[in-house]
Formats: structure tokens, sequence, C-alpha cells
């Protein structure tokens, strides 16, 4: 086998070109207006540097404190965030630590205005603008981090919350919980600041599909949620909500009464038969009661999948809370898709390397969260404008790209550094594939007219 032969030059290489679009992305944000007005310096390092830096490297899957130190001599690193110095790890740690608290609310503002200004496409799922809503395991165990406790997946860790809008999942509301806490638990006051930022982002000739899992179901947050349909209704605008019923305690050989009673089973095979109903049924909350729409599927099977008799019927139970006045089977098809957000959950934990958080302090864990959040909406960003058009390498066809492709195709690209004329340039090689890509979101990612500067 030919062994190559090993040179070093002068030449100024990157192997993560793809931060200069992260770069664009921040400074459609504009960080320093958002950040540095609340949390000043007297000196050194601005705390929007910080942010810069932190974000810069969860969008290259880094998410240590030590990751930053081969990055304090890096030109290339400075410039395309717009940087002025990296700081180390100990003085990164010890600052996110001070202004942690000060840092939540202003980065979640910086997704919603990325989303905003760039006019990122958000589009319907058969007709609505789908918002899932959901809570996932970080898995902690064997630390000792504030807040660290056991979850309802049986490992010790956190259990932050998280909302994704549209088909293509962009995350506006990401939030780090105790491991110990219920899903449902002050998630109130998620919604109440979830919500106006939906109202922001999402067209108003667009009706909006809340949909959450059965972990969610609680007279208080169907009376919350049907509160805001008639908030938005009052704005001329749609918006409904699909639930998960949490069955509980229920008899489910009562329910198959039920079901015979009102001759709804229909049979889908020898052995298997099913029933859709739908119930008005009252629920009460702080002496209010309220009628819903249950809609109920039965399925009894007597024999299972290969002819074989049961000693027992099967019987399986669901539900579905929804103000949409649509057929069973459609409401019940609508629901289906919302297993998709199950993927976001693990480009979190995996792609952005942020399953394990590396602070020991939960409020720096929580910034550290929301940081990601900003960058899984950059790379988002940067996938959906650069690698499903026509000018994207070849894949197979998806409405989206997973932001792992985004990493492989985009940012782990390497290019020669030039400084010349007082202007940087990057050479990405000789008939490089993504070239057009680089160009054309360079363009892409800038303020769209309508938006101010500021």
């Amino acid at each position: 086998m030919a062994r190559f032969k090993l040179k070093e030059s002068k030449k100024e290489l990157t192997s993560y070109a793809g931060l200069a679009l992260i770069g664009q992305c921040l400074e459609v944000v504009n960080v320093e207006a958002l950040v540095d007005g609340g949390i000043p310096v007297s000196q050194g390092i601005k705390t929007s540097e910080l942010v810069k830096t932190t974000v810069g490297l969860l969008s290259i899957g880094k998410s240590d404190f030590e990751a930053v130190e081969p990055f304090r001599e890096d030109r290339f690193f400075k410039q395309a965030l717009a940087v002025r110095k990296v700081p180390g790890s100990v003085w990164l740690r010890q600052r996110l630590d001070r202004v942690s608290g000060s840092l939540l609310e202003p980065l979640d503002d910086c997704s919603v205005r990325l989303i905003e200004r760039t006019e990122a496409p958000i589009t319907p799922h058969k007709g609505y603008v789908c918002l899932d809503m959901d809570t996932f395991v970080m898995d902690q165990s064997g630390t000792k981090k504030e807040e660290v406790s056991r979850t309802y997946q049986g490992v010790d860790g956190y259990t932050p919350v998280a909302a994704y809008l549209g088909n293509e999942g962009w995350c506006i509301g990401l939030e780090l919980r105790p491991g110990r806490w219920h899903s449902s638990l002050e998630i109130d006051y998620f919604l109440e600041r979830l919500f106006p930022r939906v109202e922001r982002l999402v067209a108003p000739s667009l009706p909006v599909l809340l949909r959450k899992d059965s972990a969610f179901d609680s007279a208080k947050l169907l009376f919350a949620v049907a509160d805001e349909k008639i908030r938005w209704a009052a704005m001329a605008r749609g918006f409904e909500y699909l639930i998960k019923w949490n069955p509980r305690k229920q008899d489910k050989t009562a329910w198959v009464e039920q079901a015979e009673a009102a001759g709804a089973f229909v049979e889908k095979r020898p052995g298997k038969r099913e029933a859709l109903m739908t119930l008005n049924v009252d629920r009460a909350w702080k002496k209010q009661t309220r009628p819903f729409r249950l809609v109920i599927r039965i399925i009894e099977r007597t024999t299972n999948k290969h002819g074989q008799m049961l000693l027992l019927p099967d019987v399986e139970l669901e539900g579905w809370w929804t103000s949409l006045d649509e057929p069973e089977e459609t409401v019940i098809e609508r629901y289906r898709d919302h297993g998709t957000h199950e993927q976001f959950h693990s480009e979190f934990k995996t792609d952005l390397d942020l399953e394990r958080l590396p602070s020991g302090k939960f409020e720096t864990n929580d910034c550290l969260l929301r940081m990601g959040m900003l960058a899984y909406n950059c790379l988002r960003l940067i996938g959906q404008l650069g690698l499903t058009g026509n000018l994207a390498p070849i894949r197979h066809p998806a409405k989206r790209r997973r932001l792992r492709t985004v990493l492989q195709e985009i940012m782990y690209r390497a290019a020669q550094v030039i400084r010349k004329a007082r202007q940087w340039w990057l050479d990405l090689g000789h008939a490089s594939p993504v070239a057009k890509v680089f160009a054309y979101l360079q363009k892409r990612l800038v303020v769209q007219p309508g938006f101010a500067s500021g």
C-alpha cells in the first residue's frame, strides 16, 4: 500500500468551515443587543462573547468546557463568530455560573429572533402547524449535580421539557427540570411563555394544533388550552389541541360492553375487532365544569396475528382529548405523527452531545441547554435552506435533514483560511460539491426585509 508523505506548511487550515455560517446566524440574532445591555461588564470578555463561543462549540458537537481550549488562539474561530477573545475553560465555567440566571430569558428570545428574522420556513401538516410538546430524560447517572434525581425511566438525571414547531421541528421552548418532577408539574408556566412565541412566529392565516401525550392529561391543563383556543379565536386565528387520554384505572371490560351496546365494533380480521366512539365528558377545575370531546378507540383481540387463540381477550384502550371537529380516524391519524418529535430529542442528546450536561450547577446546565436550543435552530436552519433544495449534495428526498447530516455535510467541511487585502477568504478546494451551498447560505442568512437590524 502506498504511503503518503507528510508535510507541514504555513497555510492556515480549518476543519470547521461551517462556523462561518453559524456566525452569520448569530449576527442575524444580534446577540450583543439582547445580552450585553442586561448583563454589562466593565472590562474583559463581554457576556455576548461567552454566548457566541459556547453556541459555536455546541454547533460542532462539543459540549464540555474543556473543548474551548484548542480554539483560544484560533484566528478563524474568532473571526467566524465575531469574538475578540476566546475565554479559557475555567473562565467560561465561572462566568456562566455567575450570569446563567440572567441569560435564560435572552437566550429564549435569541431562538425566536433567528426563526423570525430569517423568515425560516414553518410548514403545516395536513392544514395545521403542529406544536409538539413533551418531556424527555437526560441520563446523569453517577454524578452529584444539583437536582439530579430518579426519573420516570428509572435512571438518575433530568427531565427537560421541549416544544417543537412545524414540520421542520423548530425548537421554540426548552427548559431543564429536576428528574423527579412529574411531566405536568408547573407546565402551565411553560405554556404561558410558549404561546406568545407561537403567536409571533406562525402566520395569522395558518391554524395551530397543539399535541401532547398522556402525561399532560389533567383538568387544569385542559382548561388552559381551552382558554387559549378562546383567546386565539378573539384574534380571528385558529388554535386546536389534541392530547392523549390517560385511562389510569379504567375498567376495560365496561368499555367493551359500552361499545357493544352502541354497536361500534367493526371486525378488522378474524379474532380482532375495533370500535371508535366520541364522547362529551365534563371535566371540573376550580368550581368550573366544561364539556370536552373525547375520542375513544377500543381494540379487542381473541387471536393473535398468527391465528393462535388467546385464553382471555386482549383489550387495548386508547383515547384523545381534542377540540378538532373531524372524524375519529382523522384525529387518530393526526396524533400518530406526534411521535416524530422523539427524533428531535435524540438530536439534542447525541448530535449536539448534550446527554451529559457539563456543569454541577442546575441553573448553569439550564443556561447551556438553552444555548443548545439556539445551536440546534442554527443547524436546523442551515439544513433546511442548504440541504433540501436543488443545490444540495445528492441525497434521498426529505422534508428536513437530521442535525448529524448538517454536521457532516456543512459544519465539518475543511477549508484553507486566507487573509489578504484586509479580507478573509475560505478556500473550499477544487470543485467542492458544497461551495455553491455555502455561497447561497451566505446570501440567505441575513435579516430579511421588514425587520429592524437592531
